[in-house]
């Protein structure tokens, strides 16, 4: 029987590695897994690459995470944002690394990831520091430069309903990379307001199929 759901928080964060990549969902507060991030700071795994939209804000949740020491680097399009406090005291102190990578191409870099792709020629950033030490080419008298796939270890998620075998659906915006990060990460847990029977989400509303999910843990609003 396929049955994605796991028991508790510990048991969805449970075997997550020091030196991980981790893929997390959110745009600022939309769609950001704030209990799976409680989790794996109770976890402890540390030395982690964090990917997402933002570098945090507050120092709960993904600045709860820096704040602690177990962020290494962090990968966004948005490190100084309303109440990134910790990152900015962090960077400042060379305490963690930023690799800064524009908000689409992020997201084109996770789709080649789950796509088996290769990467991808785009014009942004040439003739910027984004574009240092990346292969650079001309395509019909325009510069473009190679961008690679970006996979995770691990994609931290959150989604709105969800049935045993791992069928999501997001609450409005709270999509936004999580569906993206789900297809790229060899491991994709996701915390969901609502657990519900095979058959209650309507398959033309599934956005995520169950298939990209690897555990499931009911976090109730």
């Amino acid at each position: 029987m396929i049955d994605k759901r796991v028991r508790s928080l510990a048991e969805a964060v449970e075997g997550i590695k020091d030196g991980s990549v981790v893929l997390t969902g959110g745009f600022g507060g939309a769609g950001s897994p704030e209990a799976l991030y409680g989790a794996l700071l109770e976890q402890g795994a540390t030395d982690l690459t964090i990917v997402n939209n933002n570098a945090g804000t507050g120092r709960t949740g993904l600045a709860g995470l820096m704040d602690a020491g177990r962020v290494r680097k962090i990968i966004c399009s948005y490190p100084r944002s309303s109440g990134s406090v910790v990152f900015e005291e962090l960077y400042r102190a060379n305490k963690i690394e930023l690799e800064l990578v524009p908000q689409g191409i992020l997201s084109e870099r996770m789709r080649c990831a789950a796509a088996g792709l290769g990467g991808f020629w785009s014009p942004t950033g040439v003739g910027t520091r984004l574009a240092e030490g990346k292969e650079e080419r001309e395509i019909d008298g325009r510069r473009y430069i190679l961008e690679m796939p970006l996979k995770g270890d691990v994609a931290l998620l959150k989604g709105a309903l969800g049935d045993r075998w791992g069928n999501l659906t997001y609450n409005k915006s709270a999509r936004n990379f999580n569906p993206t990060m789900a297809q790229a990460a060899a491991l994709s847990i996701v915390q969901v307001r609502q657990i519900v029977e095979l058959g209650e989400i309507d398959p033309e509303h599934i956005i995520t199929p169950g298939i990209f999910i690897d555990r499931m843990v009911e976090v109730p609003a």
